[in-house]
């Protein structure tokens, strides 16, 4: 079966979300993945009409909304790991309307990242703030579950979080979680950080993997770098991963179409090899 690759939107900074699906289709993607704060400060400032009319003019350029990332991204107030039951709460509330958008644009997957929101409180031990982290998510397991959402939980590398900075780690609360609607997302620069091998981690953790990200430890494309992706997506052939390849940038240069072009080119040609 082949690989299916989608691309992040935020790549395209500026552009209407209408001209991002036509250029994303023509290239060959399959699906978008949308950044909430690229629609609306709040997702809970999007009408059902622009639901529908994002999800439409995806569908009209023959792709899929897979669903959100960067879900706390610039918000203020939220985090999974508060010491203050309210605040966990009002998190929690909020990341139930995600996942209610991500229904509405016809999409199925959550992924939490957001290393701001997700910091171990000072004074806290990495347990406490796993207790913390537990009982916010646990509170949105009951949409997840309504609106056939998955939520992935995404590790992430030392310099960008001190909390969940491993795949085992993030196992670990996924599997305390213990919900089919909790899984596990991976991405390439995050995975650079740990001891294992990139191959290793995604055999690991197989089971639990629900979406993959690509890019480079330089926070580019994949081939914008020097990570060979080779090995990396016989791995992801090697465990039967149907999930969907997205590319994800935090290095907007040169230019938008360029990202977007070599990227697949480049994983096309990886995945030609395996």
């Amino acid at each position: 079966m082949p690989f299916r690759y989608a691309i992040c939107n935020e790549t395209f900074v500026d552009w209407s979300h209408e001209k991002v699906c036509e250029y994303v289709a023509q290239l060959g993607y399959g699906a978008l993945e949308l950044a909430p704060f690229t629609l609306a400060p709040l997702i809970t400032q999007l009408t059902a009409a622009q639901r529908q009319s994002i999800r439409q003019q995806a569908e009209k350029a023959g792709l899929k909304i897979l669903g959100l990332h960067w879900l706390l991204a610039k918000t203020e107030g939220y985090q999974v790991t508060s010491p203050d039951p309210q605040v966990r709460q009002k998190t929690a509330q909020y990341l139930q309307e995600l996942a209610k958008a991500a229904r509405d644009f016809g999409g199925d997957t959550l992924v939490f990242g957001s290393p701001l929101q997700r910091k171990i409180p000072a004074g806290a031990t990495p347990q406490l703030a796993a207790d913390y982290a537990y009982d916010t998510f646990t509170q949105v397991i009951p949409e997840l579950e309504r609106s056939g959402v998955i939520l992935a939980l995404e590790p992430l590398a030392p310099t960008e979080t001190d909390f969940l900075q491993t795949a085992a780690e993030t196992v670990a609360l996924r599997n305390r979680l213990n919900h089919p609607n909790v899984q596990l997302h991976l991405d390439v620069k995050a995975m650079s950080s740990e001891s294992q091998p990139i191959p290793e981690v995604i055999r690991t953790n197989a089971q639990w993997l629900k979406h993959f990200h690509a890019n480079d430890p330089n926070k580019r494309g994949p081939g914008f770098g020097e990570t060979d992706f080779v090995p990396i997506f016989r791995a992801l052939k090697e465990i039967n991963y149907s999930g969907w390849i997205s590319v994800e940038v935090f290095d907007y240069t040169p230019d938008p179409e360029t990202i977007a072009s070599q990227s697949l080119a480049y994983m096309k040609k990886c995945e030609a090899c395996i």
